[in-house]
């Protein structure tokens, strides 16, 4: 096997590495694109890299056809936008799966990286992204954050609506948006409230205390 060869075999296995690196992080998180998918995003990176120097190869008389060996390498980000999309998910407040479509994205361009040969500004981005990922996430979850909930709170009259901003403030949510809906068959008023809060602890201590008010028919938290 001569030295070129040898050359295309590292590159393919240096992507694969790389890659199913990163994509183990995501697997041991639980993550739906884990360790087999990162591997082939690079791996299929690296590979159209080298398929992009090959084909635009000289000989070419480069005074009269002007080559691009970067335009099908182009093609594999937009290959992977779609990938990425399809590992997002948003549920109420709550959007999932940004973390893993930026690895997605990243593991292809160090995929493209590794097959340009550019050996060093590619596994300092996988040493970066591994820091990121593993190092920086426990700093992460110690950051304080706003939640985001919607009570839905079902009362018997429509005249609550001041006590229970003020409980709900008092148990340390900041109130939103306020929407209302009215039963005249059952006879009770429902309220759609938006919060922020920041404290994890305010949602038990809200659950709490709306079980114990009488005026309260029944009430439901998402986000």
């Amino acid at each position: 096997m001569n030295t070129e060869l040898l050359e295309i075999v590292f590159r393919l296995f240096l992507g694969s590495a790389l890659g199913g690196i990163i994509g183990f992080e995501r697997q041991s998180h639980g993550r739906p694109a884990g360790f087999r998918t990162h591997l082939l995003v690079c791996l299929a990176s690296v590979l159209i890299m080298i398929v992009s120097y090959e084909y635009y190869r000289p000989p070419l008389d480069s005074n009269i056809i002007r080559i691009d060996p970067a335009r099908i390498a182009a093609g594999a980000i937009t290959g992977v936008g779609f990938l990425g999309a399809g590992v997002i998910i948003k549920s109420g407040f709550t959007i999932q799966g940004l973390t893993t479509a930026a690895c997605l994205w990243i593991v292809s361009a160090i995929g493209l990286a590794v097959g340009s040969g550019l050996y060093f500004a590619s596994i300092i981005t996988f040493s970066i992204t591994f820091v990121a990922l593993w190092i920086l996430r426990r700093f992460e979850v110690m950051m304080p954050r706003l939640r985001y909930k919607v009570l839905t709170l079902t009362t018997d009259s429509n005249e609550r609506e001041e006590e229970i901003i003020n409980f709900l403030k008092e148990a340390g949510a900041d109130v939103g948006n306020i929407d209302y809906e009215m039963s005249r068959e059952r006879g009770d008023f429902t309220y759609h409230i938006s919060m922020t809060f920041s404290d994890s602890t305010v949602i038990s201590r809200i659950c709490k205390n709306l079980a114990i008010l009488s005026y309260v028919k029944h009430f439901h938290l998402r986000g």
